[in-house]
């Protein structure tokens, strides 16, 4: 059946009788890759999300597959050497959606900078060594302060050193977690976004076996019975532990906001995506990135104890991330009015681990007399002549300058836990999306232990890195060609070039099945071909159940198609209230939902406090 409304209603049915073997609770990109590894490997399996998938934080990151070039300025080797690793793995499961894209790095002679022109290009050689790509196309270079200058003219000149250009992958985020759940859909799980946990449930030994939840479209609670619960929920994993009354759940997040901002090009044009310090020695770095005609920067990193479901950009957010991009290209002058969009996250930090974070570590520098031994001593381990604890021993012994206090959210670990309550409720925490599918391998190899040693179950593990995600079943190495195919199949078919083109980015090898929609979907009123198909296909492929779900989450209308967005809000709407049968009530709700998403990201109770 496919992954529509229908197959919500049927899942809801089926999970009041059945009992699952795995109960997982956050439909993010951890739950999401969980549910695929759960699923595929024959597990009965069910997740819940309060929201729509992906709506929190697994929408809302810088859309980028890092690399963690930002991780060799401390020269952590290792963790370099897993994330590009990783990289090569996700593209290669998920081959329509991280795409190589280069990123200018530019160094300035400046207090608290966190590369110097030698130690960048010792970092680049060293990443592209451990990336795999010495010597092809992708292979780094540096520019001088002239070229770099040439390249992206509205870059500040004064204390212009030169800049990096280093292989770096673009990312769509919500696209990512739903071609997850949809593999895991196809693979038999159930799905179910809307679903919010009330409480945790026991068995009679006092153990975690399901979850009291509430479907949030229709007010109906109902009892999921489960052999073991999963929790993935990022930020809120503190708030679903403290659901379970068997368990005293002490704190362990930390949650820091990230906010990013949006702009026409014309207002601030960078030819590709662009890396650099802050300049206000506060060891964070700043990204500003082209995408679809748009120019997007951020992050900030603040400590937040708000509305985990509704954080919101505040006017100190936007005023740090401007003053940063105007310090740093001067001839743009960027007002709170340029802002076209706009979207805040929450970053899943766990608070009781130090010393790394999304920006990169410390801002400790590095002696540069420690860099050959660490280079010769990287070498040898990649050659296979030089043992783990051998490079250990040289990284720990590094020599290094500067310092950081614990109470900087910027120094909080990136890094994942896995955690079991006493009474087998496992939580997974913290982590990038980079590293999601290594997570999951993780949580559910934990399940199926359990499932072997509480009920004398059996599965085997299915190799997640040769599994793609649904989309996914293209050639990893020859994408470009493969997308052309389909982009010309769209073409065939009667689509302008353009819009076969965002088909087949969009949807990677789901694409024919969007086409087979030709025969019997029409053009609706106000929308393009490509829209009209795009917007039939998320409702009954993705689960797409609001106008939000599509123009937000299954397409990205909303932060880099703002300029057109308003025009087919009301054709979306009436077509979503057309196939779906909704009442008057209903339709004006889900497009009030819409419109207060909308405010939000253009930052109207700023632009309205302004004029005031």
């Amino acid at each position: 059946m496919a992954f529509s409304l229908e197959r919500r209603t049927n899942d809801i049915e089926a999970l009041k009788t059945e009992t699952l073997d795995v109960l997982i609770i956050g439909g993010g990109i951890t739950g999401a890759g969980c549910a695929l590894q759960a699923s595929a490997s024959g597990l009965k399996t069910g997740l819940v999300e309060m929201q729509d998938f992906a709506e929190g934080t697994s929408s809302r990151s810088t859309k980028l597959i890092h690399g963690g070039l930002r991780y060799l300025k401390n020269f952590d080797v290792e963790v370099v050497a897993e994330t590009v690793q990783e990289r090569a793995v996700v593209q290669r499961i998920a081959p329509h959606i991280p795409k190589p894209d280069p990123m200018i790095l530019p160094v300035y002679d400046e207090p608290g900078s966190t590369f110097s022109m030698f130690s960048l290009k010792v970092a680049m050689d060293l990443y592209d060594r451990l990336a795999d790509v010495t010597g092809t196309q992708y292979a780094n270079y540096t520019l001088t302060p002239e070229e770099a200058l040439e390249r992206v003219p509205q870059l500040k000149r004064e204390g212009l050193l030169g800049a990096g250009v280093y292989l770096d992958y673009r990312n769509n985020d919500a696209r990512l977690v739903i071609e997850n759940i949809k593999q895991a859909a196809a693979d038999g799980g159930r799905m179910l976004s809307r679903m919010k946990v009330k409480k945790i449930l026991h068995d009679a030994q006092g153990k975690a076996a399901g979850a009291e939840v509430e479907d949030l479209l229709t007010g109906e609670i109902i009892q999921i019975k489960a052999k073991t619960v999963l929790n993935t929920t990022g930020p809120w994993s503190d708030t679903i532990r403290q659901m379970d009354d068997q368990i005293e759940a002490l704190p362990q997040m930390r949650p820091t906001k990230g906010v990013h901002l949006t702009v026409d090009k014309d207002r601030l044009f960078v030819p590709q995506p662009t890396y650099f310090d802050t300049g206000k020695q506060d060891g964070r770095m700043v990204f500003v990135i082209p995408r679809e005609g748009k120019t997007y920067f951020g992050t900030t990193d603040t400590d937040y104890k708000g509305d985990f479901t509704h954080p919101s950009v505040e006017q100190e957010d936007v005023d740090y991330l401007l003053d940063i991009i105007n310090e740093r290209y001067p001839s743009a002058q960027i007002t709170l009015d340029d802002i076209e969009s706009s979207w805040v996250g929450l970053r899943p930090l766990i608070a009781s681990s130090g010393g790394a974070d999304y920006n990169g570590m410390s801002s400790q520098q590095i002696e540069e007399d420690s860099i050959d031994e660490v280079l010769a001593i990287v070498e040898q381990y990649q050659q296979g002549k030089a043992e783990r604890f051998e490079v250990a021993d040289v990284l720990k012994n590094i020599e290094k300058s500067g310092g950081e206090t614990d109470d900087n959210p910027s120094t909080l670990s990136r890094g994942s836990a896995l955690d079991i309550d006493s009474d087998g409720l496992i939580t997974v925490a913290g982590g990038k999306i980079t590293d999601y599918r290594k997570m999951a391998i993780g949580a559910v190899k934990t399940v199926i232990d359990r499932l072997n040693s509480d009920f004398g179950e059996h599965f085997e593990q299915i190799d997640s890195a040769k599994y793609p995600v649904s989309g996914g079943r293209l050639d990893p190495h020859n994408v470009e060609n493969a997308l052309a195919e389909l982009t010309q199949a769209g073409i065939d078919k009667g689509l302008a070039e353009r819009d076969a083109e965002y088909l087949a980015n969009l949807y990677g090898s789901n694409t024919p099945a969007v086409l087979s929609l030709l025969d019997d979907v029409t053009q609706i009123p106000g929308l393009s071909l490509a829209d009209s198909l795009s917007l039939h296909y998320a409702m009954r492929e993705e689960m797409a159940l609001t106008p939000s779900d599509f123009l937000i989450r299954r397409t990205n209308h909303m932060l880099f198609m703002r300029d057109t967005l308003d025009s087919i809000i009301e054709p979306v709407t009436r077509e979503m209230t057309r196939y779906n049968g909704w009442s008057e009530k209903q339709s004006s709700y889900f497009k009030d939902e819409l419109q207060k998403a909308l405010d939000e990201s253009d930052l109207k109770h700023l632009k309205e406090a302004k004029v005031k």
